[in-house]
């Protein structure tokens, strides 16, 4: 069953009496979890037809014994054990006579962030109950979700306001919705949202700056360069922070910069990457600015001043500058 498919037997009350839902993408899952709550009982019967319990805290007689309770004036009574990958082998092999026979009046549903389906508990669980699965979002999945979200919310983004979005939000879902509803609410009535909304409402001066530095270097603009390497220390981005960005930012070039030798398609480049395709364009059209024989040097930069950072005595501004000038004499 989907997530899709498991919202819609709420909807419809039919859930089954057992439901896991587990995986990486914490948000999707929180997400689908208070849909269950809400379509299953309303905030008025959750005092005594609701028990949220944590993995490590659970009894198993105990909990049987509540999940064997008719519930209050509602239809169905819901227990729902949270971080469920907690759970030790004695309990779960003592909650077996329960998920081998569960109560229809009553929907228990575990949510944990990865399980083992070996185990004899998730065997029998499949049998009478179902497993949704949330997975992590690709790179590349990333702008259909913020396009769906829009569309939801009456609103259309422009492929350059989409684009700058992308960039500037990350892959972080819960963040990304965050960035939404900010942006959803600062259009109003507007429907359609272009860059200047986004430039407006979604700031990431870190990701800026560095893709900035990155064609400031390119160009062989010094100048332009230390100026951002300031402006990003002023900002309160720690020096090995700084580097970090910089060398994830030159890596994701110098494997661009290969593919695209290989004449690999787009999207997978995206894909191999893993970068958002919105992102790809700039990145493309930044390896046309650096020589591909200067990517082995310049990682030997990378390493010699993660060294130079971490010693003692150490002047990080100074060490940043010098970087910015080898770099610009290695193009």
């Amino acid at each position: 069953m989907t997530d899709y498919e498991l919202r819609k037997a709420a909807k419809n009350n039919k859930l089954p009496p057992l439901i896991c839902l587990y995986g990486e993408e914490a948000f999707l899952l929180e997400e689908c979890l208070t849909c269950l709550l809400d379509e299953t009982l309303d905030k008025s019967s959750r005092d005594f037809n609701l028990l949220v319990i944590n993995g490590r805290d659970v009894d198993p007689a105990s909990l049987m014994d509540t999940a064997k309770t008719f519930p209050v004036f509602v239809q169905k009574r819901m227990i729902i054990v949270k971080q469920a990958q907690d759970l030790l082998a004695h309990q779960l092999d003592n909650l077996i006579s329960y998920i081998s026979d569960p109560v229809p009046e009553c929907c228990m549903i575990f949510c944990a962030n990865k399980v083992d389906k070996r185990k004899k508990f998730y065997q029998q669980f499949k049998k009478n109950g179902v497993l949704v699965e949330f997975k992590s979002l690709y790179a590349n999945k990333i702008p259909p979700f913020v396009c769906e979200r829009a569309r939801s919310a009456n609103k259309q983004f422009s492929e350059d306001g989409l684009a700058l979005f992308c960039r500037r939000v990350g892959n972080t879902l819960g963040e990304i919705v965050t960035e939404l509803n900010k942006l959803f609410n600062y259009c109003g009535d507007n429907h359609f949202i272009d860059v200047p909304d986004v430039a407006a409402v979604v700031s990431d001066t870190r990701i800026d700056s560095v893709f900035d530095l990155t064609d400031a270097i390119g160009a062989k603009d010094l100048s332009r360069a230390l100026i951002l390497l300031e402006r990003l220390q002023d900002d309160g981005e720690a020096p090995l922070k700084i580097l970090a960005m910089i060398t994830r930012h030159y890596r994701q070039l110098w494997k661009t910069s290969a593919l695209l030798e290989q004449n690999v398609g787009k999207q997978q480049i995206a894909s191999t990457v893993k970068i958002n395709p919105y992102f790809l364009t700039e990145i493309i059209r930044q390896t046309k600015k650096i020589s591909k024989l200067s990517y082995p040097q310049s990682f030997e930069l990378f390493i010699k001043l993660d060294l130079a950072l971490k010693s003692t005595g150490a002047q990080p501004r100074a060490l940043l500058q010098k970087l910015a000038q080898d770099l610009i004499c290695l193009n």
